[in-house]
């Protein structure tokens, strides 16, 4: 499978959408800050799954329907940052879709999740992670879980790998930066976390009108599982 993220920056970006889909034909994606009022039902053969409600920059997510059923979502606030408090830009960060893959013949769990931004602490960030990565296996109770999207962790990855590997999942970087903007905050803030899935290539795409490279990821279901 192909799962397209793509932080949309305030939506400017949702014009590149069916460009990119015709591009790197992928099975799923997974936006973040859209403008979700304004996003088709489908986008070449993909339709949309789910998307927040609350938020004035929002999550959403496509897939293909020839390869899936759509089962059920679930969308959630997590703990809020100072920034969130005062500018309310996003009150659900995690958008959890669970599909039925019509080939495999069993379910999957995916989700775009956005975390807080860069003035809030890595500490509040893992909160979210871990708060997210528990209420995806809520919806789907050990089914192959996959998280993608702006997890805003600019250092301390490794550590971060280390902690998400206790609780079972595997952190994984794209081959190279999908933020560029400030000098300073350059890095890898596009990433995937998976659970009882094989990733691939994480291949980081051309830049468009977004301060957020999109990344695309192949992922396939381990053996035995």
């Amino acid at each position: 499978m192909r799962i397209l993220s793509y932080n949309l920056r305030k939506h400017a970006a949702a014009g590149e959408l069916d460009a990119r889909v015709e591009r790197w034909d992928p099975d799923v994606i997974c936006l973040q800050e859209a403008n979700v009022e304004s996003l088709p039902t489908k986008i070449d053969g993909l339709r949309l799954a789910a998307a927040t409600q609350r938020n004035r920059l929002g999550l959403a997510m496509y897939f293909r329907e020839s390869s899936y059923r759509f089962v059920e979502s679930v969308s959630m606030g997590l703990k809020r940052s100072l920034h969130d408090i005062v500018l309310k830009p996003a009150h659900e960060r995690l958008l959890g879709v669970q599909l039925y893959d019509i080939d495999a013949g069993r379910e999957i769990t995916m989700a775009s999740f956005h975390a807080a931004p860069l003035t809030a602490l890595n500490s509040l960030r893992r909160t979210q992670i871990r708060a997210a990565l528990q209420a995806l296996e809520s919806l789907g109770p050990g089914t192959p879980t996959f998280m993608v999207g702006d997890y805003n962790y600019p250092v301390f990855k490794e550590r971060l790998g280390d902690r998400i590997r206790e609780h079972g999942y595997d952190m994984t970087l794209s081959n190279s930066r999908t933020y560029t903007r400030y000098r300073f905050f350059k890095g890898h803030y596009d990433f995937v976390m998976s659970r009882g899935l094989s990733i691939g290539d994480v291949v980081t795409l051309p830049q468009g009108a977004s301060d957020h490279f999109p990344i695309l990821v192949e992922a396939e279901y381990r053996r035995g599982r």
